[in-house]
């Protein structure tokens, strides 16, 4: 006789507790923990939170050992339990929300760095290490992480991987899934006796940005850059024009940057400023620049030629109060949402020139739309992407907005859906559905996220 889902995840249980004593586990007698162990920050988007409000793991492992993760993922292969992989939760589409309930299995206790190769500063970290740890154990090295999302403080590597995209230092490096950015991956087979895989970079490839749907990631190989004594600096501009123009030419100077933001006026001045910074009025746009020392003999009066006032300067990680890279990307939609409840975001990569489709979309929809944008490299070439922050009028409102802004020629990355495919590019990647079929065949790893497993004939 089948059993139930939940007489499964008993069994589940009962079997895990008998293998491995040492292994934590977490179940109903926990519920508050059970919830907060399923979300990330899908709350972002109004669109995501009923579909993915009632969803809730039956059981939390917590791994700290790749032989762990093994005995856990044969587990739940022989029982037929749905297993979602967790970092730290930092997400904000619902990659580490169970979908169809089963085991979470939480990688936050594999933090090691287990060899950093002197000669090419290419490193072997462990999934669960938070990306902050990393750079302060490669600090005393001279190499730091290329690309790191704003929540690098309380992101894991495996995480930023498995569902990120971009940040800070992609205006060098461009996005993870460009070629040099992610070398290899060990994986973990959701099989009943699972396989641990040493993958290279072009195995890795459709495990890079799949959520955790195609594999369970216990370790990275990762090319690093050499550590950078970033200057932060805050720039008020008058008049939105000028800052833009300032934005659009700073990547094309021998300037060496690894963040521009350009926080437009009304979304400017609420934000938390680092201590000493002024909080800008009401009528001052800011750019946002992480600078190499070396720049700041240049920069000051390049920016003043072009409208730019320096309004605060200090070295990373040497300031009071919030790091400036806490102002940017995913970070200053955190800060408005913080005061202002009804507003979701948008992601979008803008069409070149981007002043005439900002200029549309605003006369289009005044200021339910107010611009946060950052400079990135894509496919070698300098580009402004855009996260604005959209007031919520409903969902037909803002399917609209989205169409509005495919029309003026933007690439949407659609943060208010369910799907691996439709957060991108809205296309099925058969080399994503094909390593599901090779690492997890049964199809258990957080079902119903990867719409082209769904979609398939097998």
């Amino acid at each position: 006789m089948e059993l139930n889902p939940c007489s499964r995840v008993a069994a589940l249980a009962a079997e895990l507790q008998r293998l491995d004593p040492a292994l934590a586990l977490l179940g109903p007698e926990a519920p508050a923990e059970l919830e907060r162990l399923s979300r990330d920050y899908f709350d972002y988007s109004p669109v995501l939170v009923p579909q993915l409000q009632g969803c809730r793991a039956q059981l939390v492992a917590f791994a700290v050992t790749v032989e762990q993760v093994r005995l856990v993922a044969g587990a739940c292969a022989r029982h037929g339990v749905p297993l979602t992989v967790r970092g730290a939760g930092t997400g904000n589409y619902g990659q580490c929300v169970p979908l169809q309930g089963g085991l979470v299995l939480d990688l936050t206790g594999l933090q090691r760095l287990r060899q950093l190769d002197e000669a090419t500063g290419v490193i072997e970290v462990e999934a669960g290490a938070l990306m902050g740890a990393i750079e302060q154990q490669l600090a005393p090295r001279g190499r730091a992480l290329r690309l790191v999302p704003s929540t690098v403080r309380s992101a894991t590597i495996g995480g930023f991987i498995a569902g990120g995209s971009g940040g800070i230092g992609s205006l060098r490096w461009g996005f993870l899934r460009d070629a040099g950015n992610l070398l290899g991956l060990e994986v973990v087979t959701l099989e009943p006796e699972p396989r641990l895989l040493q993958l290279d970079a072009a195995a890795s490839a459709p495990l890079n940005h799949a959520y955790g749907t195609n594999g369970i990631l216990t370790a990275l190989r990762l090319p690093t850059t050499e550590a950078v004594a970033w200057q932060q600096l805050v720039v008020g501009f008058a008049q939105w024009d000028r800052a833009l123009a300032a934005a659009q030419a700073l990547p094309a100077t021998a300037l060496q940057l690894n963040a521009i933001t350009l926080l437009e006026a009304p979304l400017a001045q609420p934000l938390p400023w680092p201590a000493g910074c002024p909080a800008p009025d009401g009528e001052e746009h800011r750019l946002l620049l992480l600078a190499a020392p070396d720049a700041l003999a240049v920069l000051p009066d390049w920016l003043a030629a072009r409208g730019g006032a320096l309004r605060w300067q200090a070295p990373q990680g040497q300031s009071r109060g919030l790091p400036l890279r806490e102002l940017s990307w995913n970070h200053t939609t955190l800060h408005w949402r913080t005061q202002h409840k009804g507003w979701t975001y948008l992601q979008m990569l803008l069409p070149q020139p981007e002043g005439p489709c900002l200029e549309r979309l605003r006369g289009q929809w005044g200021d339910d739309l107010l611009w946060h944008l950052e400079a990135v490299k894509q496919q070698g070439a300098a580009r402004l992407a855009a996260l604005p922050l959209v007031r919520w009028r409903g969902e037909e409102a803002l399917q609209r907005l989205m169409a509005d802004c495919r029309d003026a020629g933007a690439v949407l990355f659609n943060p208010h859906v369910l799907t691996v495919e439709d957060g991108g590019l809205g296309v099925i990647d058969a080399d994503q559905v094909a390593a599901k079929a090779a690492y997890d065949p049964a199809g258990l790893l957080n079902p119903g996220k990867l719409r082209g497993w769904l979609s398939s004939p097998g």
